[in-house]
C-alpha cells in the first residue's frame, strides 16, 4: 500500500533583518582610514599588483603634468594673441583719427606752400599738428625726385621726359602718410617716365 503523505504544516518564517557589511575604507563618522581596510588591501594585493598600481599612478601623474603644461602653453598663446590684437586695434584707431585729420593737414600744407602761414597763429597750429603726428610715428610719403613706388605712390599723371632714368616723382599733388609700417594714404604724384625715342 502506498503511503499517503501528510501535508506538513507550513512554518512561519521569521523575517530576518538584512545583513550589511560596511566595506568602506574611510569611516564616515570619523573620517579616518579603518585599520582593517588598510591591512585588507595590502594583504589582498600582490607585489605585482602594487607595482602595476605604482606604474599607473606615475602614468597618471605624467598625464596630468602634460595636460597642465599644455594648458599653460595655450594660456600663454591666448595672452599673446590678445596683446597682438589689442595693439592692432590701437593702431587701427590711431590710423582712423590720423586719416580724419589729413584734410586739415593738406590745407595747412597748401597754405604754407603759398606763404600764407608765416607769421600767423595757424603756423603754430601746423607745428603742433606735425609734432603730434611725429609722436605717433606718422611720416609723410612722397617727395619730388624719389623713385616711384606703387606701394606708396598713386600715379595721377605720367610725364614722358627725354633722358629720364626710370620712373621718378616729378610733383606731389597730395602727400601721403604712413603710421609705422602701415600706409594710411598713398601720395598722389605726377611721375616722370623715359620718353620713347
Amino acid at each position: 500500500m502506498a503511503r499517503e503523505s501528510t501535508p506538513q504544516p507550513e512554518r512561519e518564517e521569521e523575517p530576518q533583518e538584512p545583513l550589511f557589511t560596511d566595506k568602506r575604507r574611510i569611516d564616515p563618522e570619523t573620517g579616518d582610514v579603518r585599520p582593517e581596510a588598510a591591512t585588507a588591501t595590502s594583504d589582498e594585493l600582490s607585489e605585482d599588483d602594487v607595482a602595476l598600481l605604482q606604474e599607473a599612478e606615475r602614468d597618471l601623474v605624467a598625464e596630468y603634468r602634460d595636460r597642465a603644461a599644455r594648458a599653460e602653453a595655450e594660456l600663454q598663446n591666448f595672452r599673446t594673441r590678445v596683446e597682438r590684437d589689442r595693439q592692432a586695434n590701437r593702431e587701427m584707431v590711431i590710423a582712423e583719427v590720423i586719416r580724419s585729420l589729413l584734410p586739415v593737414m593738406d590745407d595747412l600744407d597748401r597754405a604754407e606752400a603759398h606763404g600764407d602761414l608765416t607769421g600767423t597763429p595757424l603756423e603754430l597750429v601746423a607745428q603742433k599738428l606735425r609734432s603730434s603726428f611725429e609722436r605717433y610715428d606718422v611720416k609723410p610719403v612722397g617727395e619730388v625726385g624719389e623713385a616711384f613706388d606703387p606701394a606708396h605712390h598713386e600715379a595721377m599723371v605720367r610725364i614722358p621726359e627725354a633722358g629720364a632714368q626710370g620712373e621718378t616723382v616729378a610733383e606731389v599733388i597730395e602727400g601721403g602718410y604712413t603710421l609705422g609700417e602701415r600706409l594710411i594714404r598713398a601720395a598722389k604724384v605726377a611721375v616722370k617716365v623715359p620718353a620713347d625715342e
